[in-house]
């Protein structure tokens, strides 16, 4: 399948890696009919999908079931309406439907836009009325149900509800009908797809207002085949995990695209809390050959005894979200004999820097840039960086646009224009180059704080304890933490008749996880008489965080 896209697909080194890799996007590209659909007819029994949950229920899909059961939510779908080009989003944690409507979503034309089941109301409804979101499908749960519900009457958009895994007064029994719903889907031109029209839209944190709308096209998913051929290194016939809700753009990173094109079945593990034993124990019972996951589930497992399980199914591991501890990589790597190998992106992007396999992994560097990516280190000036010196990492466009790269922020030209000007992508993280031309992350431009895989812009939390009665003014900042990477930290000026006290802080701790996603919540707060602040009054976080070192 892979071949049909790559004019090389062996390479000797990441020199010749880097020249002559090249991914041939055909005119008209639908992963779901061009790359599900095909192996389903040409190898129907192939394994696509391995599933358990913590519950102990497993099942496995072939591409032959793929196919069956996406027709089948294609014609759910169509049947209430959605068509082209339609907004529909997806809350359904790690349930293997979402594969189903995914792929559906892709044959009728429609939008998908995966959501976490972190989501309160107002988050909800800031994303239906700034995607006219038509339809939502949700798990049947109560909280989330409730968040959605309460939601509805400030979004005229929303029109349609579908519940998975239950029933729910309301709402459209989504395992009802699509046992009911016709298994033989026809591709009409109605819902033909072009390379350039909208598959996918991402909300994605921001730190000065609202969560950005990162929009892909059916292009995309060519992309990941850097993600998953040549960085996971995923094999033919292997079975890959990665560890992500579907909510968050790492699931299509590496649950689906680029490990279906290179021939790897996907292994989803539904768990609610993270337990490491549980998953070492899936790990092993499964034979999972690839793995890839953040630092923090890395941090949890060497503090397990991991010589008593069979971990020799694996062949590779890889890293990113955050950057690795190198103590974490020794203690895997001599507890495994497996080499951690980093690599970095965002929901924008596709996989543009990586240690890939041609190159030694340095504990703690990204890795070098991707084929495809023109990529730079700048000062504040745009003049490349010496090695050694601190920078904006930038993506020149002037020849090409790299397969899988984002067409935009959805309905939003300025934004976009802000970010991506003269052919040039400012990702707004900091980084720097070795003298071997390997990449070291410093850190978020606007601050933007990363905690156990998730980022979580300051604005949204600063905005919601803003909303609290006791507080004057805040700022949100990262304290590093061994276990997440990060937490979040706020430093609060309190309004007059309140004082601090250890009661307070956890009225504000909850009140900030029922406003906002409860993971953004400030695990330390700390009180002030004033913020410092620039002659103009902005708040100097930097300040704070220098305090915090000292």
């Amino acid at each position: 399948m892979i071949e049909k896209y790559l004019s090389k697909t062996k390479f000797e080194s990441y020199e010749d890696f880097y020249k002559n890799f090249k991914i041939n996007v055909p005119e008209k590209f639908n992963f779901a009919y061009d790359v599900t659909d095909k192996i389903a007819v040409e190898t129907p029994e192939k394994i696509a999908m391995v599933w358990c949950n913590d519950q102990g229920k497993e099942k496995t899909f072939t591409f032959g079931q793929m196919k069956k059961y996406s027709d089948k939510a294609a014609n759910f779908f169509k049947s209430l309406g959605i068509k082209k080009d339609d907004r529909v989003m997806l809350i359904l944690k790690r349930r293997y439907e979402f594969w189903f409507c995914l792929l559906a979503l892709h044959k009728l034309g429609a939008v998908t836009i995966p959501a976490t089941h972190l989501l309160t109301a107002k988050d909800i409804i800031y994303r239906n009325n700034a995607a006219n979101i038509k339809m939502i499908v949700s798990v049947c749960e109560d909280e989330v149900i409730r968040h959605i519900e309460d939601s509805e009457a400030s979004s005229p958009t929303l029109s349609l509800k579908a519940v998975v895994g239950g029933e729910r007064k309301g709402w459209i029994n989504f395992d009802a009908e699509l046992e009911k719903a016709s298994e033989d889907f026809i591709k009409t031109c109605e819902n033909e797809t072009l390379n350039t029209d909208i598959s996918l839209i991402y909300f994605t944190s921001g730190t000065t207002g609202m969560p950005k709308m990162v929009q892909h096209d059916f292009s995309y998913p060519l992309g990941h085949i850097l993600t998953a051929k040549y960085w996971q290194n995923v094999r033919d016939n292997g079975l890959h995990l990665t560890v992500a809700d579907t909510g968050w753009a790492k699931a299509v990173w590496g649950k689906i695209y680029g490990q279906w094109l290179s021939g790897s079945a996907v292994f989803v593990y539904d768990y609610d809390k993270f337990v490491p034993k549980k998953f070492l124990e899936v790990i092993s019972k499964h034979k999972i050959t690839t793995f890839c996951a953040p630092p923090t589930v890395y941090r949890y497992l060497i503090k397990e005894d991991l010589s008593k399980y069979d971990l020799s199914s694996l062949t590779h591991c890889v890293i990113a979200g955050e950057p690795l501890n190198p103590e974490v990589y020794y203690q895997f790597l001599n507890a495994t004999g497996l080499k951690l190998y980093e690599g970095y992106g965002q929901t924008e992007l596709t996989c543009c820097i990586a240690t890939y396999p041609w190159i030694e992994p340095k504990p703690g560097s990204m890795g070098k840039p991707s084929p495809g990516y023109d990529i730079d280190i700048v000062d504040e000036d745009g003049n490349s960086c010496d090695p050694g010196e601190e920078g904006q990492i930038i993506i020149r466009t002037h020849d090409k646009k790299p397969v899988g790269m984002f067409a935009g922020y959805h309905k939003d030209k300025e934004l976009t224009e802000k970010v991506w000007n003269n052919n040039i992508y400012y990702t707004g993280d900091m980084a720097w180059r070795d003298e071997d031309g390997y990449f070291w992350f410093v850190g978020r431009a606007d601050d933007i704080i990363k905690s156990s895989g998730y980022r979580i812009g300051p604005f949204e939390v600063e905005s919601a304890l803003i909303e609290h009665p006791a507080v004057l003014e805040c700022a949100i900042t990262a304290v590093p933490d061994p276990i997440r990477g990060q937490i979040v930290k706020a430093t609060v000026v309190l309004a007059k008749g309140y004082t601090p006290s250890d009661e307070l802080v956890v009225e504000l701790q909850n009140h900030v996880k029922k406003v906002t996603a409860p993971y953004k919540y400030p695990r330390i707060i700390e009180f002030m008489d004033e913020l410092p602040k620039t002659i103009s009054g902005k708040i100097r976080r930097v300040e704070i965080r220098d305090k915090d070192k000292k």
